[in-house]
């Protein structure tokens, strides 16, 4: 709900310093005492590591799955959300930058492709927590221009996540999620979450700055 008056509240910023939701509370936290995370790496490898699940247990199995993780953090989240922005949400059209981030997106699918055409999986040999993270960015490539028949290994393993049921439910769970907020937004001025001077101001607002 990107308005002022929930995004900036003390008890959402406690939990989300950044203001961006991904962020969760776990009340049976380490000790037995709640935890509260944001970002989303961080909160898959608090739940792999807390349900030792996703995240494989040998040495080399679980830094190949995180060096992948940090590739979706540090490549495929900023670089696809830059393209999306400017492609879709800027006010005036920018070539070079649309031309810059288009260009770096179709290269990370090619990255992908060339890293499926080894693994099964994108992290190692089983599915993990570096599928999880990349899945939600790549999944909309028919969008973005890629060619099924030049990418067969990433095809291969778009197919295999959206055979997953957990997979299917988190697509449609986001679909539904989408319809409650614009309607809770109904009525409600909305922040441009892209005016990062204002939303510096709203922070300084909320925190005293």
């Amino acid at each position: 709900d990107e308005h002022e008056d929930n995004q900036y509240k003390p008890e959402v910023l406690e939990v989300t310093p950044n203001k961006k939701h991904t962020d969760i509370v776990d009340p049976d936290g380490p000790d037995g005492e709640p935890i509260s995370l944001f970002e989303s790496g961080a909160i898959l490898l608090y739940l792999a590591g807390k349900t030792d699940r996703f995240l494989p247990g040998t040495v080399r199995g679980r830094y190949e799955t995180l060096e992948w993780l940090m590739f979706q953090m540090g490549h495929i989240g900023p670089m696809f959300g830059q393209a999306h922005h400017f492609n879709n949400y800027a006010k005036e059209k920018i070539q070079y930058a649309m031309d810059r981030y288009n260009n770096e997106q179709t290269r990370l699918y090619r990255v992908l492709e060339n890293r499926l055409g080894e693994s099964e999986w994108i992290g190692c040999g089983e599915y993990s927590i570096a599928d999880m993270a990349n899945y939600p960015w790549v999944k909309g490539w028919k969008s973005y221009g890629v060619d099924p028949d030049a990418h067969p290994n990433f095809m291969r393993w778009i197919g295999a996540m959206e055979a997953r049921p957990a997979v299917q439910r988190n697509n449609e769970m986001a679909v539904e999620i989408r319809e409650r907020m614009a309607k809770a937004a109904e009525g409600k001025e909305e922040i441009n979450m892209f005016d990062t001077k204002e939303n510096a101001a709203m922070l300084a607002r909320a925190t005293g700055g």
